[in-house]
């Protein structure tokens, strides 16, 4: 008995099934790969006017807002007697580094620090925690307790106490003069971020939610271990606001901090500004220091680590702002 083998049919003998099995078209897989293989890459995007313009035009104004801190730091960084003469200019000629001796050369600027760091770090941690809470019962909708706190949130953006009654209530009822607390609890909620912050829990799953509390877990638990770990884009804008505006702080500290060792660095740089004589003479260094170099290089010591903040919130900061800005 003998056996016999039949010939393999391939694409080349039966077309009708080549063309089955391998459909053709711009959009195949098989075309894609003949493009690819005769070094054809992608179509190159055309850019459009508008994106060119655009591109422009935030390099323009890259330009005039890096250019006045530049002319700070070089003349931080130029002699004192050829600002006095000369003014300000984009290279420091001739460069001198004696307003900076004067400044590390002392205490001065190392207490600043320390009241500033103090004031930017617990009062923005402080302001995180009543922020998010008032913003979640609001958020809530709970009966007899989330309209009365939106009143409550929503009336000191239309209205305001005055200076008199704050400063009796700091200094009379709370009893806080020279006390860096007494620069933190004024700030330490604002209405518009707490309505920020209310659009954004308003859109959160309610599914999440429902599903927690199905499984037992109260209010709280839901807040602290699903709420607040899906909420640090928008954690991360309001902190990165609150650090902002304690840090650069200062007349609420002049109306209650009197003692020189417990001004802020944005005090410092106030009284330095207003008065020649403190400007002459750097409190805590000990020696008598160029008054214009000293003023420009006080300014570069306090702006720069607030400057080295953004960046870390960069990622967070469109994607925080554009959730929590929609209607909830």
């Amino acid at each position: 008995m003998s056996t016999s083998t039949s010939p393999a049919v391939t694409a080349d003998d039966n077309p009708s099934e080549a063309s089955v099995s391998a459909p053709k078209g711009p959009f195949s897989r098989a075309a894609k790969l003949t493009k690819v293989s005769h070094g054809k890459g992608p179509k190159k995007t055309r850019l459009e006017p508008f994106t060119a313009v655009s591109y422009v035009g935030v390099t323009v104004f890259g330009l005039f807002a890096l250019i006045p801190l530049w002319m700070i730091v070089a003349g931080s960084l130029t002699e004192e007697s050829t600002l006095a003469r000369s003014g300000y200019s984009f290279f420091p000629e001739p460069f001198s580094l004696d307003a900076y001796v004067a400044i590390f050369s002392g205490t001065a600027l190392f207490q600043g620090y320390a009241a500033t760091l103090f004031i930017t770090v617990v009062g923005t941690a402080l302001s995180l925690c009543a922020t998010a809470s008032l913003s979640w019962v609001i958020a809530r909708r709970m009966p007899r307790i989330s309209r009365p706190l939106t009143v409550f949130a929503y009336l000191p953006m239309l209205f305001s106490g005055g200076l008199v009654p704050l400063y009796l209530l700091v200094t009379q009822v709370l009893q806080l003069q020279n006390s860096w607390f007494a620069v933190i609890l004024p700030h330490m909620m604002a209405p518009f971020l707490v309505f920020v912050a209310v659009s954004f829990f308003r859109q959160l799953p309610e599914e999440i939610l429902d599903s927690a509390k199905v499984d037992g877990a109260g209010e709280l638990r839901v807040f602290f271990e699903i709420v607040l770990p899906l909420s640090k884009p928008i954690l991360a804008v309001i902190g990165l606001f609150y650090a902002v505006s304690y840090w650069n702080e200062w007349f609420t500290a002049m109306l209650f901090i009197s003692d020189p060792e417990k001004y802020p660095l944005q005090l410092m740089l106030q009284n330095l500004i207003a008065n020649v004589t403190n400007a002459a003479m750097l409190p805590g260094s000990g020696s008598v220091a160029p008054i214009y170099q000293l003023r420009l290089a006080l300014t570069v010591v306090t702006i720069g680590p607030i400057l080295l903040a953004y960046p870390f919130a960069q990622r967070y900061f469109v994607k925080g702002l554009t959730l929590g800005a929609t209607k909830g």
